[in-house]
């Protein structure tokens, strides 16, 4: 019986292909390296790199506001230089005008053909007056308009004044009205308006001197300094450093520029406060009372000029007089209480119907007269004003170069911060590597 051929041995055994999720799976997960990974851990790049943004951010920024503080500093003194000047300009302008008046009023009691040397001096004081306005319209605009209005009063003013002498030189009666109606049109239409310019004036200048912040310099560096003193915690806890020498050079520059600003800006808020208390109210005082005192001696013209109705002027003469003894000092309040004793005599001659007494008087421009006396009292008081009010805006023109070299450095030391930042953020980023 043949035997059937033998059958091939099987083929050597082979691996079961992988399932497809199998071969899937190997190609897009790594092989573990054997490094546990632990949840939660910041990217030390990523953070080094948002704490130099913050760091850098903050220190520019205090450079920048600091800086900005300092400068409007220095220009609030500047404007509370040139405001201190308006308003020495206006009083001087509102006492000129009643001064003016003043002379007008006596001028016309001496009759006749007047007294030129004071006919002179009025012309004098108008003219001054109007340059003084023009000065004051190109210094400060907001006061144009009103300024203007008071050039219109003041030409009324001077045509009611120039119609009164000429009718008094004619000896008509008519003149007497002519001046008393341009005396009080003057006190009730001029008067008002340079009132006015003068409380805004003082509101610009007291509000231009308060310009210095030091509680603003002090609080914009503790910001920087509470951002720079996280950095340094961070930084510490990370890197098991206790200092970042770039951080904290930047935190010695914040808090030395920040002390340093700060006392300036609070030297420079005390120096504008005395000012204020002392040269600028002295100017003021000085020229409320040569107002008052110019409107008390065109009053007690006007009392003579009046004639049997003149006391009724009286009241008010006392109420100047209060304000010239509450605001004048020195040789000034002597003058003015000479003068002031001459007028009693006037007063009472005048009570007693001796009036050509009583105009002889008020008219007599001798030494030891009491219109020598105002005389004396009405110049004092314009130079103590003036001196006064320069000294307070050539103080503020000082004092305010220190508000801009400040503001100045402070930018700059501002940026070198932000570089001294960026270099102790770059150590640690360096130590990492």
């Amino acid at each position: 019986m043949t035997q059937s051929a033998a059958a091939p041995p099987p083929p050597a055994a082979q691996q079961a292909p992988a399932p497809a999720d199998a071969q899937k799976s190997q190609r897009f997960w790594p092989a573990p390296t054997g490094k546990p990974v632990r949840a939660g851990i910041q990217d030390t790049p990523s953070l080094l790199n948002r704490l130099q943004i913050i760091g850098m951010a903050a220190v520019l920024l205090f450079g920048l506001a600091s800086g900005l503080v300092q400068f409007l500093s220095y220009q609030s003194d500047g404007r509370a230089a040139d405001d201190t000047e308006q308003l020495v300009r206006v009083q001087d302008i509102q006492s000129s005008l009643l001064s003016a008046d003043a002379l007008a009023t006596n001028v016309f009691l001496v009759g006749g053909g007047g007294d030129p040397d004071r006919e002179a001096a009025f012309r004098a004081a108008i003219e001054d007056v109007l340059k003084q306005i023009a000065a004051a319209a190109d210094a400060q605009p907001a006061d144009k308009n009103a300024l203007e209005a008071l050039v219109v009063e003041i030409n009324d003013y001077t045509t009611s004044v120039a119609a009164a002498q000429v009718y008094n030189r004619q000896q008509f009666p008519v003149g007497a009205e002519y001046l008393s109606g341009a005396s009080a049109s003057l006190r009730l239409d001029a008067l008002p308006i340079l009132n006015n310019l003068v409380d805004a004036n003082t509101d610009r200048a007291q509000d231009s001197l308060a310009g210095q912040h030091p509680f603003y310099l002090l609080l914009i560096g503790l910001l920087a300094l509470g951002v720079l003193v996280w950095m340094s915690m961070v930084l510490a806890r990370r890197f098991r450093r206790y200092v970042n020498v770039g951080v904290a050079v930047a935190a010695a520059i914040v808090l030395v520029t920040t002390l340093v600003a700060s006392i300036a800006a609070w030297r420079g808020d005390n120096q504008n406060d005395d000012l204020h208390d002392h040269e600028l109210q002295a100017a003021v005082d000085q020229a409320a009372a040569r107002t008052a005192g110019n409107d008390a001696k065109a009053l007690e013209s006007l009392r003579l000029i009046k004639r049997g109705s003149g006391s009724t002027v009286e009241p008010q003469w006392e109420a100047d007089a209060k304000v010239v003894e509450d605001n004048a000092t020195g040789s000034a309040l002597d003058s003015w209480n000479a003068y002031a004793d001459g007028h009693r005599q006037i007063v009472a001659y005048d009570d007693k119907d001796l009036w050509f007494k009583a105009r002889g008087i008020a008219i007599d421009r001798a030494d030891n007269k009491p219109t020598a006396f105002f005389d004396a009292f009405d110049a004092t008081t314009q130079k103590l004003a003036e001196k006064n009010g320069k000294t307070t805006s050539d103080e503020l023109r000082a004092g305010r170069t220190v508000a801009l070299l400040g503001s100045l450095l402070t930018l700059l030391l501002g940026l070198v911060s932000s570089v001294a930042v960026a270099r102790g953020i770059s150590a640690r980023r360096k130590e990492y590597a």
